[in-house]
């Protein structure tokens, strides 16, 4: 699996409205940027493609910060 530092950096990119740089691992995704189903799903398609892990809304409910975020991901990847 890749490092968070990647892994920020990939999610910095796929949002429009976050800029780049700005992200830590215990950054709160809803300070940063509106977590609405859109940009819900713009996550879940860039988590699927990237890393081949499918992860739910409900997950996505469930993690507040990056490091959430990452822990989630590579626990799925890790499992799979």
């Amino acid at each position: 699996m890749i490092a968070i530092e990647e892994f920020i950096e990939g999610v910095e990119g796929e949002f429009e409205d976050i800029d780049t740089g700005k992200l830590r691992p215990d950054s709160v995704i809803r300070d940063h940027f509106t977590w609405d189903s859109i940009n819900a799903l713009i996550f879940i398609a860039h988590v699927n493609v990237e890393y081949d892990v499918v992860i739910s809304a409900d997950d996505l409910i469930n993690s507040h910060t990056i490091q959430n975020l990452y822990d989630l991901v590579t626990t799925k990847a890790n499992a799979a």
